[in-house]
């Protein structure tokens, strides 16, 4: 991902998460999210780094449809050779097109190849549709929650893994 990048992933994220998170999260902050402030804090983001972070775009018809980012794993208890899948968005209208398919299997392959021996991500509990489809690639929950809020309504998250090697 490149400067350039930044806004169209930036809608994407938006436009996933509003899709995602309906009726898990309350409508007023879906509604207030910002494809211009998320512009502006990964175009932040991209200028400050991140130690080992990878955000890969996926590309149809010279239009961005999808987004992954990951990297070091960055929970306390999870060794530290570990990799973590920090962000997986695809456009809503590339849902089962392969895309999310190919963002994670190109994800997995750069973890192996860089000796990483697993691969975790947190989901949101409620997100069954996600988990479903982390779950069809080998990934199963290793039994870590955290107890997200957002403002007063409870929004859990899972953590999951799977082995790469």
């Amino acid at each position: 991902m490149t400067d350039a990048d930044c806004a169209a992933v930036a809608e994407i994220r938006v436009l996933g998460w509003r899709s995602a998170y309906a009726g898990l999260m309350p409508q007023a902050f879906l509604d207030g999210l910002s494809v211009e402030e998320g512009t502006e804090q990964l175009r932040e983001r991209l200028a400050r780094g991140r130690a080992g972070a990878v955000d890969l775009i996926a590309e149809r018809a010279d239009r961005t449809v999808g987004w992954a980012c990951f990297g070091p794993a960055r929970d306390s208890d999870v060794p530290p050779e570990e990799a973590e899948l920090y962000a997986l968005y695809v456009h809503p209208e590339q849902y089962s097109t392969g895309v999310g398919r190919a963002l994670l299997l190109e994800c997995a392959a750069r973890c192996t190849a860089a000796g990483r021996p697993r691969l975790r991500l947190w989901v949101i509990e409620g997100n069954t549709r996600a988990r479903r489809f982390y779950e069809r690639f080998g990934f199963v929950p290793d039994g870590a929650v955290d107890p997200q809020t957002v403002g007063d309504t409870p929004v859990p998250e899972v953590r999951y893994r799977r082995d790469l090697t």
